[in-house]
């Protein structure tokens, strides 16, 4: 048997981008940077409001002509609409082809060796513990022997897989038109580029980076019970956050962490459906060192 796993994530679609202006489009749009992008590498990218809140995240992957972005397929529709709206002129076609793709996740040691000739797979840019994705033929079946379980069991391991790195998802651990990319850790998580050119959204991302403390984010949370998805988090009787993805007794939160760090000087419990949450001490100590830094900045004299 292969010592990879294997999750089917049907809630996953793909939108082709083809065409000259293909790169050009995407490359004016999208929070990363595309140019140089060869194939079997993705970038993890989202589409922004103008106001710097994310519409759509996805994967973006060279393929032919054109790209793939791996998408949430209830998505899928709306990015391929979305897009054409700044096309104007271009010589680009926008398609929702989910239905020529089945979307898997492979991680493990022999993952790489089993995504072979099966599809489009690619590096997951988020975290290398991640493993590969796989887009896929519409036909294409796992066998029991290739280490693949029950769609549902091999699920949760996937998410499971998910929370350990604390790696959020659009639409579970962040909603979609509400979060901005630093909340959904995408500085953290290779999904934006500070270098590139404009994009949409790109000044309020900027400024967040350079001028803004960043008080909310999705981070791992720990329990000594299990989590339930989407329990209300709170810090004695105010509400700081909200868990997302649960595996038993870990799971991701958008979370306030500065209302945490006056929680803890208070001793404050702080809770989810009554039971006591840690969050994540690597985002905690992230957020003491990134206060410290902007408190020094604002009480440097003016030369």
């Amino acid at each position: 048997m292969s010592a990879a796993k294997i999750a089917r994530l049907a809630d996953r679609g793909v939108v082709s981008v083809t065409g000259a202006d293909s790169e050009k489009l995407l490359q004016g749009l999208v929070t990363n940077d595309l140019q140089g992008l060869a194939e079997g590498e993705a970038r993890h990218a989202a589409l922004l409001a103008p106001q710097g809140k994310i519409l759509f995240d996805f994967f973006v992957v060279r393929h032919g002509d054109g790209y793939l972005l791996d998408v949430a397929r209830a998505k899928a529709a709306e990015l391929a609409k979305r897009m054409a709206m700044y096309k104007l002129r271009a010589d680009v076609t926008i398609t929702d082809v989910s239905d020529s793709f089945k979307v898997f996740a492979l991680w493990g040691t022999d993952s790489k060796m089993l995504a072979e000739g099966r599809g489009i797979s690619f590096p997951d840019p988020r975290h290398r513990g991640i493993g590969l994705r796989l887009l896929a033929s519409p036909h294409e079946n796992f066998l029991s022997s290739d280490g693949a379980e029950s769609e549902g069991d091999s699920r949760l391991a996937y998410d499971a897989l998910r929370i350990e790195y604390g790696i959020p998802e659009g639409g579970k651990d962040y909603e979609f038109g509400d979060a901005y990319p630093h909340e959904a850790d995408f500085d953290l998580l290779n999904g934006v580029s500070f270098t590139k050119g404009c994009f949409i959204g790109q000044e309020v991302v900027a400024r967040m980076q350079n001028k803004t403390l960043v008080r909310k984010r999705a981070v791992k949370i720990s329990a000594n019970a299990p989590l339930e998805p989407n329990s209300e988090i709170l810090l004695g009787d105010i509400s700081v956050g909200r868990v997302g993805t649960a595996d038993g007794t870990n799971a991701i939160a958008m979370l306030r962490l500065d209302r945490v760090i006056e929680g803890e000087q208070k001793s404050l419990p702080l809770t989810a459906g009554g039971i006591a949450i840690a969050p994540d001490e690597d985002a905690m100590n992230r957020y003491r060192s990134a206060a410290a830094a902007r408190a020094s900045q604002s009480t440097r004299p003016i030369s």
